[in-house]
């Protein structure tokens, strides 16, 4: 009895202090229990001077010993106070996406095969699920062996690569969250590998393919990297994020032009960085981005309830986003459109010290492009090393007997000329392995370029003295070719693809098969020439604009370019010109550091000048009736408040491109597909009524909704390939339908007498009929001639009359 009523009264004691306060003391702070990069606690918490409508910028808590204090940074208020929660995000990452378009196959000797992968460094993975879609051959299902998964070194499972009911098996595997980091690896392995290794002239038909919708699932948690723009371009993008990305740009209710080309050398740059990858914006009008963003406007601007901070110098400035801390939010900050583009280009020249979290920015000495200096376009001034176009992650070196194909990529200007019969020189330097067990009759380098196949070349000279020499013990072997290029395969992006194909002589034993000691390289010294081009071409071609955003990229800053908007742009309208400067920026390597972005049409000033000297790139929707109806005055399309299509030609024009050869416009299509679809998105093509040396491309869709699709469209290979002419339709039943509506002209670099030559070649038709009336002129003087000095002949007696 004694000792339950001790119990009782211990339970009674320990109810007694549970439910009584906890007094804290005076000298705890919240911040001294956080990490550094955490947002601090809501000031309006213990500041009596703060009021609902107001959050001051966090304080740091006092401290006992005196610090120098940093200059005061301009404040910037919000009309809501932040809920602090650590965001969820949900991603998927497919084989496609991590570099293999066409999954990755095992077969042959290459048994085995692994993947690399990156994912964002600002997110804790908390839980990887891989879906696993196979391809197995038959040969190799009924062999019911196992294909082996590991990750980062650690085992995975296994898999049966068994037969199935459908040609693709489909897996589920669970991954434990704690082996996907930032940097990651996943390798198949086939576990009878080491049989099937000597079943040489049988290889093809075992078979096991990834394929490239295989996806691995991810859940995280978003990390908190602090307000520092020295980490720029992250959060708002990182390099190793290999999925497509995202960036929300918000502006002021009153957007001004200024604010837009700032945010168009941003978004370029950000299009540079991107790569591969694919990146689209936002636009935000008056509304914060829920998550990061990056905000444009003048000092004072008001952007979803934030006011930008006061200064009279360009600043850059990155907060935390009153949503939610753990987003931020960028401020580009200036009084003018000098000043925002100062700021815009200091942002993407990065270099700031640790923890900058806003920086005043000084006048920036923009530099100017000149033709054709695109960092990402080839050089056509001299010979150009296959090493000059590798990327710093890649070697023209092969190692073993199986291995990918040695890809060499880059882009070139989309107008290059050569005349019929001129070719591209390319110089091939290679080395085989010296080793005895391989077959130097059967093995060769495949050489193929933008998917044509060029040539084999073989390991030794070919010819009959070659080979006796060979015979006698001479060294005979091929390790330089000159290869003559054909014009036409040259696009704005290029491939070459080299790959040596070695076989073993039969006798070898089947480890050499697995031989990683062995190197075949391409020698440094190889070469691509492209310097007897010229720069010419016919414009309008809208081919040339989605492949490499020309004719504006041919100063790739822009400087000759004004990206024209309606007079008041919508979101839509503003983030597709947006991609449209990302793309450039892709393109070409260069951000557009001094586009002229122009809301409406001016009617003088320095505006209408920059108009007459520069190239046209507008954006717009069918509801923009007058500023399409003013643009399209004096092009061969039209447009009124519900409809859009093709002007009719008048006599003269008809008679003019009929002279001319001009015989393949399709102009009465055009219209009348025009006519028969009601939600339609696309690009159209004209000559400049400002300047006839100039060209206008206009992005336009039926509908704001249509508009929007266009960056979808573009970032498909097979829409990208069958846009051309100067007008190109896209629609979600048709896909896209491109026509030619209006007569083309040269641009370029030719000198008069050679387009001489070119227009006589380009105008057979018209020069015919020149020629049939110069010899019916010719001749009909001649005969009139003849005539009178027979009658002279034949009749002497009239001489004297």
């Amino acid at each position: 009895m004694k000792r339950m009523t001790v119990k009782v009264c211990q339970l009674l004691l320990a109810l007694c202090v549970l439910s009584s306060p906890v007094m804290a003391e005076d000298t705890a702070t919240v911040e001294s229990q956080i990490p550094l990069d955490l947002p601090a606690p809501d000031a309006t918490s213990t500041t009596p001077e703060a009021t609902p409508d107001s959050v001051p910028v966090p304080q740091t808590p006092p401290m006992q010993d005196s610090v120098p204090v940093a200059e005061p940074t301009p404040t910037v208020t919000a009309l809501s106070s932040p809920s602090v929660f650590t965001p969820g995000n949900v991603s998927s990452i497919t084989v496609a996406q991590m570099g293999q378009p066409r999954g990755v196959m095992l077969s042959g000797g290459q048994l085995q095969a692994g993947i690399d992968f990156t994912l964002p460094a600002d997110q804790v993975i908390t839980n990887a699920q891989l879906l696993l879609n196979l391809k197995v051959s038959p040969a190799m299902a009924a062999r019911n062996t196992t294909l082996q998964l590991m990750m980062n070194g650690q085992p995975l499972g296994t898999v049966p690569l068994g037969s199935a009911d459908s040609d693709v098996s489909n897996y589920q595997l669970d991954i434990p969250a704690a082996m996907v980091v930032s940097s990651n690896n996943i390798s198949f392995k086939i576990n009878d590998g080491d049989a099937l290794l000597c079943l040489r002239d049988l290889s093809d038909k075992y078979q096991v393919t990834i394929m490239p919708t295989t996806r691995l699932d991810l859940e995280g948690q978003q990390l908190n990297i602090g307000a520092d723009l020295s980490h720029f371009p992250r959060p708002f993008f990182d390099a190793m994020q290999m999925t497509p990305a995202s960036v929300a740009f918000a502006f002021p209710a009153k957007t001004l032009p200024e604010q837009v080309s700032a945010a168009a050398l941003v978004a370029s740059w950000l299009g540079i960085e991107a790569d591969y990858r694919g990146i689209s914006f936002n636009a935000l009008h008056d509304k914060l981005p829920e998550k990061n963003g990056i905000l444009f406007g003048k000092p004072g601007d008001q952007i979803g309830g934030l006011t930008l901070p006061a200064t009279q110098k360009p600043m850059l400035q990155i907060i935390d986003n009153p949503g939610n801390p753990v987003y931020k939010l960028l401020l580009v900050v200036g009084n003018s459109d000098q000043q925002l583009r100062a700021a815009a280009w200091r942002l993407t020249h990065g270099k700031f010290d640790g923890q900058t979290a806003s920086t005043a920015v000084e006048n920036q000495v923009i530099p100017v492009s000149k033709a054709y200096d695109a960092p990402r376009w080839i050089s056509t001034e001299r010979p150009v090393r296959l090493t000059e176009l590798m990327r710093k992650d890649q070697s023209l070196t092969a190692t073993g007997i199986w291995h990918e194909p040695l890809s060499v990529a880059f882009r070139a200007a989309p107008d290059l000329f050569l005349w019929d019969g001129d070719t591209i020189p390319m110089k091939i330097g290679y080395r085989f392995p010296t080793e005895n067990w391989i077959d130097e009759e059967r093995s060769y380098l495949s050489m193929t370029f933008n998917g044509t196949f060029l040539n084999n070349l073989p390991v030794n000279k070919q010819g009959a003295l070659e080979t006796l020499w060979r015979k006698v013990g001479g060294d005979a072997r091929q390790e330089n070719y000159n290869l003559a290029l054909q014009p036409y395969l040259i696009y704005g992006d290029n491939q070459l693809s080299l790959y040596f194909n070695i076989q073993t002589k039969e006798t070898a034993p089947c480890s050499v098969l697995l031989n990683n000691n062995i190197k075949s390289r391409i020698d440094d010294d190889s070469w691509i020439d492209l310097s007897k081009t010229r720069h010419f071409s016919l414009l309008p071609n809208l081919s040339y604009f989605v492949g490499a955003s020309f004719p504006f990229s041919r100063f790739a800053d822009y400087s000759h370019t004004v990206l024209l908007l309606p007079e008041n742009p919508g979101e839509t309208e503003i983030s597709t010109l947006l991609n449209m400067a990302a793309r450039s920026g892709n393109a070409t390597g260069a951000s557009l550091n001094n586009n002229a972005v122009m809301f409406g049409l001016p009617t003088g000033g320095a505006n209408l000048q920059r108009l007459e000297e520069s190239h046209v790139l507008a954006v717009s929707t069918i509801n923009q009736n007058a500023f399409n109806r003013t643009l399209l005055a004096q092009s061969p399309f039209t447009s009124n408040e519900h409809s859009f299509g093709v002007r009719e030609r008048s006599i003269w024009q008809k008679i003019q491109s009929w002279i001319e050869g001009d015989w393949g416009s399709t102009g009465i299509a055009a219209d009348r597909y025009f006519s028969s679809n009601e939600a339609w998105r696309g690009f159209v093509s004209f000559r400049s009524q400002w300047n006839p040396d100039r060209v206008v491309v206009m992005a336009i869709g039926s509908t704001d909704e249509q508009l929007s699709r266009l960056q979808t469209d573009l970032s498909s290979a097979r829409i990208n390939a069958s846009i051309r002419g100067d007008a190109a339709i896209i629609t979600d039943e048709n896909g896209v339908r491109s026509f030619r509506v209006g007569q083309q002209f040269p641009s370029g670099q030719m000198p008069w007498y050679m387009m001489v030559v070119w227009y006589a070649n380009q105008h057979s038709a018209f020069l015919a009929i020149l020629g049939l009336l110069f010899a019916t002129v010719i001749g009909l003087s001649l005969y009139a001639l003849l005539k009178k000095r027979a009658r002279k002949r034949l009749n002497p007696q009239d001489d004297g009359k």
